[in-house]
């Protein structure tokens, strides 16, 4: 039995030590795409599901306590995009509650931790938690110096010269300011700015944004600030990093303080002193929110003192004095019209549910996702029933839908006692509908089950994998080629029309000479014209410099997305390396195959999906007609973050054991900011093994290669020498 599908209170020890490590990697997983590649694959109940799991756990077994438990982090990695800021005072999360009976219990703990009765004598302030993108904006003497995301808490990106292009952010403080002030909030877009900006695109026949909060997080990355500055981000300030002085002592005056300076604060925020009227306007902020114009999914509580804030004080990686009360996922009852197969450029076959029309949270719904053909028969990943038995979802029948957070809705369970007589079992198709290949679940050869995931055996003989990998190739943080957006690649992709063509990504840099010798002019069709066409020829001519990890991203290898793709031109430097050493570890033993799982990030499932990337001839003939058309025939190499006089630049450095002087994701973060590369494990390519106690096998393996040793207090000798 899967140790997922064990209640906590019946786990043995070694079921839970199998199930944290299992807790710990999904968790982490999820951390990234949310936090660092702003793309969530699940929903915030799921996460939330995820993360209680992991903390009753811990609680039963503190023993089994990992160094790389989720309930030790926040966040993600900050991106290598952006030069890395130490944040003066860590940026936490906060926990969560879900019932009023976990407010209750908050509320509770407070004065027991004082040492006082329950007499409503502690005021708490509330106020809705913003669904945005946390910011720390830093002034000395006036005026802004920095702005930084939390990035994992310690470490965030300089997104300064971005910040600027926020009108509602002042620039300097009022006078009689503290000297230094850090005035921390959220980054957000305001649904009506999201909505115009989609309609805008749509327009311009481009792809559209999925969510505000994601648009946001996107836009405030941009290398350009003018695109930041054309998409209208808002700021809510709430919080503050380091202060030289504290102008008010309670979180209520601090924010009136900010609003004395020009910033925005949110006038939904109260001060209250009793569970009832804490848990009164938490409904009254629910009942407000489809009608807000910014995306909110809670309420957060804090103790209005800051004196007994300082009592308080915090655990391993959130305050004690605060907590956020989240809003349960949004559902609503609709009809299933029809069931659909989306074709992905994986060959991924998805049903999607074609649904009645239905408003859920503020949002109108006709699709939704179905996952698998496990999933619409009502089985999870592990083979465990998810909706009781009957409960399959056929055409017809009359669902409970959820949309939480950012993600895709999805249909929970079915009425059964509103299914038609006529609604019939689905027949998950056995070919793709696409090309008519053959569809198939691929077997784990390690577990012998089959994957959830059915797939097209077409390849680049399927339109719609051939279509996607072109829309991927193109999209922003690949190749990023404005002019080419879906309804342009479809056009370019069924056209018969040798000099109009684009079946595969080389042709895209082609287009313009073909053109030059054709009697079908581009700018004479509908759709384009003279100025148009030029924009794109100039776009594509662009591209012809492109960035390693962008190329990497943009071949669309399975299981590689953008921080995989930067961990991998980081690590191995220039194209030409990195295919030379892919091609290498396809004996999948040798030094090569060994180097390439030792990157801390890569695992064997995403190692084996690059290795056989390149054992494809079609795909080694595709990529070297792409590199002849980019200038000087290769990518740029990747930018080595190197500090000047760092005695561990461009070394490869491995932390092992329970860490005591810093976290390991503050000594991860710091070795690169120093130009070092940080590894899972150990090869004969690691050059300093950082141990802290408790370290084993990797000390062991270290000594056997004869690589470097240290403790922590001579690596800090080190690297502050």
């Amino acid at each position: 039995m899967s140790t997922e599908t064990i209640a906590v209170d019946a786990l043995t020890i070694e079921d839970a030590a199998a199930e944290l490590a299992r807790l710990a990697k999904e968790i982490a997983r999820n951390d990234e795409l949310y936090h660092g590649e702003d793309r969530p694959a699940i929903s915030d109940a799921d996460y939330d599901a995820l993360k209680r799991r992991n903390d009753a756990i811990e609680a039963r077994f503190p023993e089994l306590i990992r160094e790389d438990s989720p309930s030790r982090r926040v966040g993600s990695a900050p991106s290598v995009t952006f030069a890395p800021v130490v944040h003066a005072r860590p940026m936490l999360s906060l926990d969560n509650t879900f019932s009023q009976e976990d407010v209750q219990d908050f509320v509770a703990s407070v004065y027991r931790f004082l040492g006082r009765l329950p007499d409503q004598s502690i005021a708490f302030t509330a106020e809705p938690k913003i669904d945005g993108l946390s910011m720390s904006i830093r002034y000395e003497n006036g005026r802004m110096v920095s702005a930084a995301t939390r990035g994992d808490g310690t470490t965030g990106e300089n997104v300064t010269a971005n910040i600027r292009t926020i009108k509602e952010i002042p620039q300097t403080l009022p006078a009689g300011a503290p000297s230094i002030v850090e005035v921390r909030g959220e980054v957000y877009m305001a649904k009506s700015d999201f909505l115009a900006l989609n309609k805008q695109m749509e327009a311009e026949g481009k792809q559209t944004y999925v969510n505000p909060r994601n648009t946001a997080s996107g836009s405030l990355r941009q290398l350009d600030p003018k695109i930041t500055a054309s998409r209208k981000l808002k700021f809510f300030a709430y919080a503050w990093g380091d202060m030289s002085d504290m102008p008010s002592d309670t979180q209520f005056g601090m924010v009136e303080v900010f609003k004395s300076w020009g910033f925005p604060v949110n006038p939904l925020m109260k001060r209250l002193n009793s569970v009832a009227d804490i848990l009164a306007h938490y409904d009254e902020i629910g009942l407000k929110r489809p009608d807000l114009d910014y995306d909110i999914d809670g309420v957060v509580y804090k103790v209005d003192s800051l004196e007994l804030q300082a009592r308080l004080g915090f655990r391993s990686r959130s305050p004690r004095w605060a907590t956020a009360h989240k809003f349960p996922a949004e559902q609503a009852f609709t009809t299933v019209e029809n069931i659909d197969i989306q074709v992905g450029r994986t060959g991924a076959l998805t049903p999607v549910a074609r649904l009645t029309p239905i408003t859920v949270g503020g949002v109108v719904v006709t699709n939704a996702t179905l996952h698998n053909a496990d999933y619409i028969e009502g089985i999870g990943n592990s083979g465990e029933r998810i909706r009781e038995a009957g409960h399959d979802i056929r055409v017809g029948d009359t669902v409970i839908v959820q949309r939480a957070g950012d993600v895709i809705p999805q249909v929970l369970d079915v009425v059964l006692e509103k299914r038609p007589t006529e609604a019939t079992r689905y027949e998950f198709p056995q070919k793709c509908p696409v090309c008519g290949s053959h569809a198939v679940r691929e077997k784990n050869e390690k577990t012998g089950k089959l994957d959830s995931v059915t797939r097209c055996t077409g390849g680049f003989i399927c339109r719609a994998q051939a279509t996607e990998h072109l829309k991927h190739f193109v999209s922003r943080n690949a190749f990023d080629i404005e002019g080419l957006g879906s309804k342009q690649v479809d056009f370019f992709f069924e056209s018969d029309d040798p000099a109009l063509q684009i079946r595969t990504a080389p042709d895209i840099f082609t287009l313009e000479k073909r053109q030059a010798n054709s009697l079908t002019k581009l700018e004479n069709i509908e759709g384009f014209g003279k100025v148009s066409v030029g924009k794109l020829y100039a776009a594509i001519n662009e591209r012809r410099n492109i960035a390693l990890h962008r190329f990497i991203y943009a071949l669309g290898i399975r299981h590689v997305g953008e921080t995989t793709a930067k961990l991998l031109a980081r690590s191995y430097g220039t194209y030409a390396d990195f295919e030379v050493a892919m091609k290498a570890a396809a004996p999948l033993s040798d030094d090569a195959w060994n180097d390439l799982n030792v990157i801390e990030g890569i695992g064997e499932i995403m190692a084996r999906a690059i290795v056989e990337f390149y054992k494809e001839p079609r795909n080694v003939e595709v990529i070297s007609r792409l590199l002849a058309e980019l200038n000087d025939g290769t990518p740029l190499p990747a930018e080595q973050v190197v500090a000047s006089n760092s005695p561990v630049a461009g070394k490869t450095v491995v932390f092992t054991g329970s860490l005591e002087k810093f976290t390991r994701d503050e000594a991860k973060a710091r070795a690169e900011s120093l130009g070092a590369k940080v590894a899972g494990s150990v090869s004969k390519k690691t050059d300093i093994v950082v141990a802290g106690p408790g370290a084993g096998s990797k000390l062991d393996k270290a000594r056997e290669l004869g690589v470097q040793t240290m403790d922590e207090d001579e690596w800090l000798a080190l690297i502050s020498g």
